[in-house]
């Protein structure tokens, strides 16, 4: 698999990861023994970044994958977790002490001394402008409680309040062929700065797969079903904030760009590896087919300037305008 420096944190990874929310919670059921041939097959397939966060089944997910990596081993693997979201969300609980106390946790929970990458969790959007904010993240690497700090963010602004902090290695963003909004500012800021992009929410909540039509129902306790309306956070995470109607009509129209012998899943995640900026694509997997299909994507040629051109067309027409001001 082709591999890129993740920004400040100068580690090659592979330019597809994994994203470990669907092996905490929030996306239906996935036991253990599921949870852990996810892992495997992504990392047999040239998967070296795994994403994930404390607050991912409360700690269920970061648990996996220590409990897969003491397995298997943890050599050429980087590891990027996240913190703040198991606290009401208000600056003042962003302090140093609840750093050490966040990353403590997180640090028992994958069984590592230092934490290859932790990255502040979509935050109140005035911390991103606290310079003590970083100061003690600063205080975390002097520590060597972790190795690097990124943040991932909700919209454009705070990315770009963010890169402008020298200690930041990275962003996380969401990204992706209904959700254009970085390509013109974020990525070449970052770039400019040596700093690294996650693409996050890479398939729209799985409307890029092409696999869902307008009959599709989703589990209770899967936020498809139960976020659409931003009840329980950001509605931008679910389906990248898009009506599901128009995002359906948006994949139709999008589909006979895919490749022969490619998924739609592929297609969408080989338009994200070809934006220039973008460091790793996170995609999700419930189960070790997706993980391994979402891995073959790195090995898709470069898209065509036709194919390019016609997802901006779809996007301007169909998507922009519910969402292009708000992310």
């Amino acid at each position: 698999m082709e591999q890129r420096v993740l920004g400040r944190t100068g580690r090659q990874v592979g330019v597809v990861g994994l994203g470990a929310w669907q092996l905490g919670a929030d996306w239906g059921e996935v036991d253990e023994d599921q949870a852990l041939a996810v892992l495997a097959a992504a990392v047999e397939s040239g998967v070296t970044l795994i994403d994930t966060a404390d607050v991912y089944g409360d700690g269920r997910s970061e648990r996996l994958i220590g409990q897969f990596l003491k397995a298997r081993g943890a050599d050429g693997i980087t590891v990027a977790t996240k913190m703040g979201r198991r606290v009401e969300q208000v600056p003042a609980n962003y302090t140093l002490d609840n750093f050490r106390a966040w990353t403590d946790r997180s640090r028992a929970n994958l069984g590592v001394d230092t934490l290859d990458l932790v990255q502040l969790h979509c935050p109140p959007t005035p911390v991103f402008s606290s310079d003590e904010v970083f100061d003690n993240l600063d205080t975390l690497v002097a520590e060597k409680r972790i190795a690097a700090y990124g943040v991932s963010v909700e919209t454009r602004a705070e990315a770009l309040t963010a890169i402008a902090h020298p200690g930041v290695a990275s962003v996380q963003i969401i990204l992706n062929m209904l959700r254009l909004g970085p390509l013109a500012e974020v990525l070449p800021a970052a770039a400019a700065a040596g700093v690294g992009i996650l693409a996050r929410v890479p398939l729209a909540s799985g409307l890029l797969s092409g696999r869902y039509n307008e009959n599709t129902t989703f589990a209770e306790n899967d936020h498809r079903t139960y976020n659409r309306h931003g009840e329980a956070f950001d509605v931008g995470e679910t389906f990248s904030g898009v009506d599901f109607s128009v995002g359906l009509q948006a994949v139709r129209r999008l589909a006979p760009l895919v490749p022969e012998g490619a998924t739609m899943a592929q297609f969408a995640l080989r338009w994200i590896i070809d934006q220039p900026g973008v460091s790793v694509v996170i995609p999700g997997a419930r189960n070790p087919g997706q993980a391994k299909g979402n891995a073959a994507a790195a090995a898709l040629a470069p898209l065509e300037e036709d194919a390019l051109a016609t997802v901006r067309a779809v996007y301007d027409e169909l998507i922009a305008p519910q969402i292009a001001d708000r992310w």
